[in-house]
């Protein structure tokens, strides 16, 4: 029988961490018939799937047999870039709409065929070094995010950085770029039918080490000047791995010599951009990506901007190092002006590492405000009274 002679749609969801959170509650209050998959039996994804099953999202053999046993309608994988080259490999043997297929998602999980295809377009890129030398940048060619990624500044650094990004790295290897030096932005964007839509250039904000229990952030808007440029060069990613369809987040380095693309994913952005870009737009993102998953037309109507807020952010919260015994102050943090949201990711029990980069997030703010510096100031006085108790 297939899943779509039933009357909910079925969704298979790659992931039910804090990344998928929001795609999850999108699709649950759409009424689809959820299943979801983490290796983390606590994934706080899970409360909202109506199927869970404790499989790693990147065990494309697993998800195979899951996909036939539930009879899915389709498959995504929102902020997470390894598994959506297995959504896209899945949906194709199913014979399900997907909004790419195996060849582009290849391009898109894998940063080594992603800066060969960016160089063939001509796509302002960092320049790949021959090896290690201080500063640059080495990372796993094949992880997302910070994972195996290392900034070298001195060349002490170097072994340590190489040992990070090969043990992290999928076949063991790892490349070394320029490091480009300036602000960092994130242009988060829907291809329809091969036109590429810029829905927000966000500003990515670090406090390196975390400071006020705070790693990072994602700022709207950013500035007009850089938006034009980003927005143009995100376009040119997206058509140089051949993106027709979906949502893309594209990370860009505004260099001395200009803006560089540090990577696209084909997917949602993994930081809650999508529930981001609601807030500052009006534009449901979430929704626009479970559109292309189940093979259904977008409506144009959801393109349409609405008055927004001027200012808009995510900011994410870290905890002591140390077992979580409580949080408090979530009330308290709700109650102040602007503040739509805080969101909890670990439950007590959970251990948290040292505060360094790239460092466990155990929770997340998002604000709103007259202007981008009052949204964020919002943020951080939530973040102020919310208290990790550890042990």
């Amino acid at each position: 029988m297939a899943g779509g002679s039933r009357t909910r749609p079925r969704l298979l969801v790659l992931g039910a961490g804090p990344a998928q959170i929001g795609l999850l509650r999108a699709a649950r209050a759409r009424g689809l018939f959820v299943v979801a998959v983490d290796r983390d039996p606590s994934a706080p994804g899970f409360r909202y799937a109506d199927k869970r099953a404790v499989v790693s999202s990147e065990d494309e053999p697993a998800v195979d047999r899951l996909a036939r046993a539930e009879h899915v309608d389709g498959l995504i994988s929102p902020g997470a870039d390894w598994p959506v080259g297995i959504a896209a490999r899945v949906a194709e043997r199913l014979g399900l709409s997907h909004p790419i297929d195996g060849a582009s998602a290849a391009l898109a999980t894998s940063k080594q065929r992603q800066r060969e295809r960016f160089e063939q377009a001509g796509v302002p890129q960092p320049r790949t070094l021959d090896g290690p030398t201080a500063p640059c940048v080495v990372k796993a060619p094949d992880r997302q995010g910070q994972r195996g990624l290392t900034l070298v500044r001195f060349e002490e650094e170097l072994e340590a950085a190489v040992a990070a990004a090969v043990e992290a790295s999928r076949n063991g290897t790892f490349i070394v770029e320029e490091l480009v030096d300036g602000p960092e932005v994130t242009v988060n964007g829907i291809s329809l039918d091969g036109v590429f839509h810029p829905l927000t250039v966000t500003d990515r904000l670090t406090a390196d080490p975390p400071a006020f229990g705070v790693a990072l952030a994602h700022a709207w808007p950013a500035n007009e000047e850089i938006v034009a440029a980003s927005n143009c060069l995100a376009r040119a990613a997206a058509e140089a791995l051949q993106i027709r369809n979906g949502p893309t987040y594209v990370q860009v380095r505004l260099g001395p010599d200009g803006p560089r693309v540090i990577e696209l994913a084909a997917r949602l952005g993994g930081g809650h951009d999508a529930e981001l870009c609601e807030l500052a737009t009006g534009i449901p993102l979430n929704d626009l990506a479970l559109d292309f998953a189940l093979g259904a037309q977008p409506e144009r109507l959801r393109f349409l901007r609405q008055r927004r807020p001027g200012g808009a952010c995510v900011l994410f919260l870290v905890a002591p190092e140390g077992e979580l015994r409580a949080t408090e102050g979530v009330e308290d943090a709700l109650s102040l002006g602007g503040i739509e949201e805080v969101r909890l990711y670990r439950q007590p029990g959970h251990r948290f590492g040292p505060l360094r980069r790239g460092a466990d997030r155990a929770g997340a703010v998002l604000a709103t405000g007259e202007n981008r510096d009052d949204a964020l100031a919002r943020a951080r006085r939530a973040a102020g009274a919310i208290r990790f108790v550890v042990g």
